[in-house]
């Protein structure tokens, strides 16, 4: 690292323009940083930028020195909704973009696309936003929903770029003149490192063992948490060999968080094996047969497509983002959201069909993956409207 902070690592700028512009990004967790976009980080801290994190501290915010990027420590309450913290949160983005003096901000999830975007507009900072998905708030229609639907009119008014994660997202808020259509643009998610998550060959079986299905995501409600468990209670009923497995935060600041006493119940029960959190989710997905994500809705959810690259068959809800990486009847099965007695079906379908089948599924997630989600993509996306943004800047 050099004096002020940003990685010294070696760098060759793609342009005069991008040499050494100050980058600054902010998204509601360290983990999701270093978990979903460290790619990104470094990539671009090779193209010479200097990059700098505004997340609240966590057991991840270490590593983000070792991707290249200086932390800045922002708390940001990911649970609650009181307006007067929210002010606070808005304050603190402005005073953080007056000292940082950031060249462009990027952002990820409600809060820093928001608040840090109104600071931004106010100090004339461009700002790239990313809508991953829209959060627990958009799932019901209530008060609640129409103020956050004005806070991202006002916060988007002035963004050069919006980037969505499925077509769905996109044309809600194109239809809803939350955007225009000019800033818009559509990514394959947070894309997937197709070297790191490479295919694994399915872990061998005893001849009398059922296969293993596994759930990854944040404990949370609306991940279809209440469906997995009361399926896998109905399957083991009747197939007792089949496991079922949950890996994933428990204790997450949110308001649909599934209490650990819960999950606790469930193991006791015997339903569900709990794997806690990883640092490293392939290991888990190597030892799986399907991967499961009944998720009421999504961004692009990260879990299924670090599955696809692996080439394991996928069920999931046909809800936006999920009906993205699963292509039904091909590399897996959508069910209805909410819908327990769906989701039981599409799993002893799978529970039921042949090796071969099963193989043949995994292979198409894989090309899936290739074709559609590679992460280059999304890295290429960035760049060029980092590049716009300071070629516009350097010609004004």
């Amino acid at each position: 690292m050099t004096p002020d902070g940003y990685s010294s690592t070696s760098c060759h700028a793609s342009s005069l323009t991008a040499t050494r512009a100050s980058l600054l990004l902010s998204i509601n967790t360290s983990w999701n940083i270093v978990n979903f976009r460290t790619g990104l980080v470094r990539t671009m801290v090779a193209q010479c930028f200097k990059v700098a994190a505004a997340s609240p501290d966590d057991t991840h915010t270490a590593r983000l020195a070792e991707i290249g990027c200086r932390h800045i420590s922002l708390a940001i309450d990911n649970r609650g909704t009181n307006p007067v913290k929210d002010a606070g949160l808005f304050l603190r983005y402005l005073g953080l973009m007056l000292r940082e003096k950031p060249d462009v901000y990027l952002s990820w999830t409600i809060k820093p696309n928001i608040y840090g975007s109104l600071a931004a507009h106010i100090l004339r900072v461009p700002v790239i936003c990313n809508v991953s998905g829209l959060g627990t708030t958009f799932l019901h229609d209530g008060w609640l929903t129409r103020f956050v639907k004005l806070l991202y009119r006002v916060a988007f008014s002035r963004s050069a770029v919006i980037f969505f994660q499925n077509r769905d997202d996109l044309d809600l808020f194109v239809e809803s003149r939350l955007v225009r259509p000019e800033q818009v643009c559509l990514l394959p998610g947070s894309g997937i490192d197709l070297d790191r998550f490479a295919p694994a060959p399915i872990a061998p079986r005893e001849a009398d063992d059922g296969p293993v299905f596994i759930l990854v995501a944040r404990l949370l409600w609306d991940k279809g948490i209440r469906e997995y468990v009361e399926a896998a209670r109905r399957i083991k009923a009747r197939m007792p060999q089949v496991r079922f497995r949950l890996l994933g935060f428990l204790d997450v600041e949110n308001r649909t968080a599934v209490p650990r006493q819960a999950v606790e119940n469930w193991v006791q029960e015997g339903i569900i094996e709990y794997l806690g959190q990883t640092n490293d989710v392939r290991p888990h997905l190597a030892d799986a047969d399907c991967v499961v994500l009944p998720s009421y809705r999504e961004g692009t959810p990260r879990s299924l497509l670090e599955a696809a690259a692996m080439a394991r068959p996928l069920i999931a809800t046909d809800v936006p983002g999920c009906r993205e990486v699963v292509d039904d009847g091909v590399n897996g099965w959508l069910c209805k959201a909410k819908d327990t007695d769906d989701l039981v079906d599409k799993m002893l379908r799978f529970a039921e069909s042949s090796g071969e089948r099963r193989l043949e599924m995994g292979l198409q997630s894989r090309l899936k993956a290739e074709r559609q989600f590679n992460e280059r993509i999304v890295i290429d996306a960035y760049l060029a409207a980092i590049e716009q943004i300071l070629a516009r800047r350097g010609s004004s």
